[in-house]
């Protein structure tokens, strides 16, 4: 251990090899304060992002186990509808004109000209029936005839002689009255005998069967030798022929009860056939029933198509486009978005992550899709299989949307 003398002495030398401003003194210097405060905003800043991560993580943990406790649902957008439907109805296609040809006299058929499938034109002579009483009959009322006309100017002959004489008082006024009676009388037989043989000449006219119109034959039911049946005797009558007018057609439609205010005549209505597939064909409105049959609840409307070629057959089935107009604009939701209730159906509405459960009032149902009347909006997010537990109010979280129109 030095002396304390040496310990003296040294510090001494020490202090006199400082310079004059390195001389430190018992207070800190201002560096010395700023490191401390770095350090001590350091340490607070590190004990404030430590204690803010760990509140944002509790804070994100509380929102997501409160988004998890939360029902999650898809919605979809209602799809608007055009103002007008098309509706597509069966129908019958017809001939503008068909009727079947009856015989006016009894006989047997003779010879007959035209088959099933033949064009004939109006007059044309279809068929020829053998009548051998009606020629009789004809050949006695003419005969009866030439009888009645001798009677008849014989009597012309004496009531002239007689009233000749009765003016030089040769013959009686009584004579004079009985001529002039027996020449009425033959006069209105010999008129009732020409009747006959007018009526008896239009029997055998209607030997020969005509055409009414012009057309194709589109059944015989009959052969040569088959015995015929006047249409106005009371047996069964037999029908000839049966021909249609294939050049214009009329297509019968029952349009249901729900679409018959938008049923205007003058509208157009297109035709697709099984037979052409890739044809459509133009016709037009022509006439309504103007009734609704209580027993289908449809109006019977009528539907006229050219048909210049043939080229659509009688008979045949089609089907209707019809372009109805819409009382008001409605929309289309698929059917698992409703909610049936005992208050009514209803559909739940999302807005704000809560449910509303909204009243709605259905059209037409289209299989996969329901047409909604009233009681929507088409900024509406719909639930799409919505649980039969949800209420009005309840928060929802939404994980898909579908577009307007898609149904899933």
């Amino acid at each position: 251990m030095l002396p304390k003398t040496t310990q003296e002495d040294r510090r001494e030398i020490d202090i006199q090899t400082l310079a004059p401003g390195d001389v430190r003194t018992g207070k800190p210097s201002r560096k010395a304060w700023l490191v401390l405060a770095i350090a001590v905003i350091a340490v607070a800043t590190l004990l404030i992002s430590g204690i803010w991560s760990r509140v944002k993580a509790g804070a994100t943990l509380r929102l997501e186990t409160a988004q998890a406790a939360l029902p999650a649902v898809s919605v979809v957008s209602p799809k608007q509808t055009a103002p007008t439907d098309e509706i597509i109805l069966p129908g019958n296609v017809q001939p503008f004109i068909t009727s079947p040809i009856y015989a006016r006299t009894n006989g047997y058929l003779k010879k007959w000209y035209f088959d099933i499938g033949a064009h004939v034109k109006q007059g044309q002579l279809l068929a020829v029936i053998e009548t051998p009483e009606v020629d009789q009959q004809l050949q006695q009322a003419r005969s009866n005839l030439l009888t009645a006309q001798a009677n008849l100017e014989l009597a012309s002959i004496t009531k002239t002689r007689y009233q000749g004489l009765l003016k030089s008082n040769a013959v009686s006024q009584q004579d004079v009255d009985n001529a002039v009676g027996t020449y009425n009388a033959n006069k209105s037989i010999v008129e009732a005998d020409k009747a006959a043989v007018e009526q008896y000449s239009a029997l055998v006219s209607f030997e020969k069967i005509y055409a009414p119109f012009d057309g194709v034959i589109t059944a015989r039911n009959t052969d040569i030798g088959d015995l015929i049946n006047s249409g106005s005797s009371t047996g069964v009558k037999t029908d000839l022929f049966h021909i249609a007018q294939p050049g214009k057609l009329r297509v019968y439609v029952n349009v249901p009860e729900e679409y018959s205010q938008g049923i205007k005549v003058g509208m157009t209505a297109n035709l697709s056939l099984a037979e052409f597939p890739a044809r459509k064909f133009q016709g037009t409105l022509v006439r309504t029933a103007e009734d609704i049959n209580v027993t289908t609840r449809t109006l019977l409307i009528e539907v006229d198509v050219e048909n210049p070629k043939g080229s659509l057959l009688t008979g045949s089935y089609a089907e209707v486009h019809l372009a109805v107009p819409t009382q008001a604009s409605t929309f289309l939701l698929p059917v698992n978005a409703l909610l049936f209730r005992s208050e009514g159906l209803c559909v739940g509405i999302v807005k704000d992550g809560k449910v509303t459960l909204n009243p709605v009032t259905p059209g037409h149902d289209f299989g996969n899709e329901i047409e909604i009347v009233s009681g929507l909006k088409a900024t509406d997010q719909i639930i799409v299989n919505p649980p039969d537990s949800i209420v009005s109010g309840q928060g929802v979280q939404i994980v898909q949307a579908t577009l307007p129109g898609e149904v899933k």
